[in-house]
């Protein structure tokens, strides 16, 4: 179902200048499999909505890049993506409103700015920040199930936050990186990891310069193994020091992610 419409003349390409657009999007992520497109493969990503929403707005292909690939199920409150408007006649403060009346409702796009030519989503970001919620309660509730990850133990918040202190620096987060997605190099710099409690919520905030594949959810895993007492916050710095994936703990479903905010 899109929503509403927007008016005739906006949505034709025009004489104006080329520009370089950045774009806020948020997404809940239950439906895509992730945010980057998989050529040929059919499956559903918030990167191909989005460039299918914004090609029929430009009558011409329009690639977007992204600052992060959030994993299929992931949510984002604030996702940063760029793009090349070519010449189009829609002012930069009607992007977002034309794009919303073509978009499913289950992304949105929350603003677009006009940026440098150099701008890049992606290498311009000095800091993402990712929070993951967890539902602390024996039984499940079904309001939410899509955004939080059930875990029915008692968990010992207090040294949740002991281990966290140990992630907190630049690192080489080898044992908290999933396979799938090789990189030059694993280490990366935690600025902070807040534990915050909320009645039965649980919410873990990661703020980073950068985050391997499945790290932040790897990352909540290995902090749940201690709330629940199969690992002590003492742990922490030989599973750093391992830089082995088998010694952290389990990944975290991954409903309970999303992406808070990117920082440039």
């Amino acid at each position: 179902m899109k929503r509403g419409t927007i008016p005739f003349f906006l949505c034709y390409p025009g004489s104006g200048p080329v520009r370089k657009i950045k774009l806020t999007v948020a997404y809940e992520g239950t439906a895509y499999c992730g945010f980057q497109k998989q050529s040929g493969s059919g499956l559903p990503t918030i990167q191909d909505a989005l460039e299918t929403a914004l090609s029929n707005l430009a009558k011409a292909e329009v690639p977007v890049t992204g600052a992060g690939r959030t994993d299929a199920g992931v949510h984002a409150l604030a996702q940063v993506v760029h793009f090349t408007t070519g010449e189009w006649a829609i002012p930069t403060d009607k992007i977002a409103p034309a794009l919303n009346s073509r978009l499913p409702d289950d992304i949105v796009a929350v603003g677009a700015e006009e940026v440098a030519p150099d701008f890049h989503a992606r290498y311009n970001a000095v800091a993402k920040t990712y929070v993951y919620s967890i539902y602390n309660r024996k039984t499940p509730s079904p309001f939410r199930r899509l955004y939080t990850c059930h875990v029915p133990w008692p968990l010992d918040t207090e040294a949740m936050r002991q281990a966290a202190k140990y992630l907190v620096g630049q690192h080489d987060f080898s044992s908290f990186q999933a396979s799938g997605r090789p990189v030059k190099s694993a280490i990366r710099t935690i600025f902070g990891v807040d534990i915050g409690t909320d009645g039965s919520l649980i919410r873990i905030t990661v703020r980073g310069n950068g985050f391997l594949y499945q790290m932040v959810r790897i990352i909540s895993g290995t902090l749940i193994e201690v709330g629940r007492g199969k690992l002590s916050p003492d742990d922490l710095p030989n599973i750093i020091e391992a830089k082995n994936r088998t010694r952290a703990g389990e990944t975290a479903p991954p409903q309970g992610l999303r992406l808070e905010k990117v920082e440039y």
